[in-house]
């Protein structure tokens, strides 16, 4: 069992906002609600081993768009008292046939308003640079004016920023779960480190050393890209069609202020270690 706490039971208050990227979708891991853990989850972990004080809340469900967040998550965090708010909303609507994205990150810039009246820090980010991905690099247009319109709310509200986009190292597909749509676990323990280097946190993660695939012939790549389509792109798709999510029968993983039981059962780290 999860120790749950009121907002006042803990001296500093991480809560993450956002969708599959920030639920963990992609880093599978049965022991964790949802199925996933994420680097949200990973962050979490190192504050509460380095300082004993925090407690954490991700209210993130996949599949959400930014106003979905916006409404259901903003006054459910600011109920929380938060002291550290992560968010990222924008990518499922980046994907879809029209998008306003100056309306859209004029409420996102609302929002942000809000979380950062509340005196929370808040962390920020741009989007993914899908350049190299033949299906959804067609949205990397829309994602560059996403990521300017980001960090001039950035700057407005003095946030901090994680630059996806300038994160070269994630276009190395290696880091991707075989969805090819969100991070595998490697690719969500390399983000939590760039969280943590955002926040000037000090952690014990190690990198995990990226498995060497071989290179396939083309017949074999061609086979591949079909059984990709069919497995993955093709549901996705109908979802979109039907206006489904796989997040409709889904809950936040931890919608109250807790310190989950992966951070009693982490071995090996201390937080005499993290202050060496």
């Amino acid at each position: 069992m999860d120790s749950s706490a009121a907002s006042g039971e803990f001296g500093q208050r991480y809560v993450a906002l956002g969708d599959s990227f920030t639920e963990g979708v992609g880093d599978w891991d049965e022991r964790s609600p949802n199925g996933v853990r994420g680097w949200a989850d990973r962050v979490a972990e190192q504050l509460i081993l380095a300082d004993s004080s925090w407690g954490y809340a991700n209210l993130a469900i996949r599949g959400r768009k930014l106003r979905q967040v916006l409404d259901e998550q903003v006054d459910a965090a600011l109920a929380l008292n938060p002291t550290l708010v992560t968010i990222y909303a924008g990518g499922n609507d980046i994907l879809r046939p029209r998008i306003d994205l100056d309306a859209l990150l004029a409420d996102y810039d609302a929002g942000i308003s809000r979380l950062r009246g509340s005196g929370a820090a808040v962390v920020l980010f741009t989007g993914f640079d899908s350049s190299k991905s033949a299906v959804f690099g067609k949205t990397r247009g829309r994602t560059a004016i996403y990521n300017e319109l980001v960090r001039e709310i950035a700057d407005r509200h003095d946030t901090e920023l994680v630059d996806y986009w300038r994160l070269r190292e994630f276009q190395n597909w290696d880091y991707w779960d075989t969805d090819r749509m969100h991070m595998a676990t490697s690719g969500h323990t390399l983000m939590a480190v760039r969280v943590l280097e955002v926040l000037k946190s000090a952690h014990t993660i190690e990198l995990p050393e990226l498995e060497r695939r071989p290179a396939l012939s083309r017949l074999a790549q061609l086979r591949k890209d079909a059984a990709w389509a069919r497995d993955y792109l093709g549901p996705w798709v109908g979802r979109r069609l039907r206006r489904q999510s796989s997040g409709d029968t889904l809950k936040p993983k931890y919608p109250t202020l807790t310190q989950p039981v992966w951070c009693r059962e982490t071995s090996g780290v201390s937080r005499a270690g993290l202050e060496e």
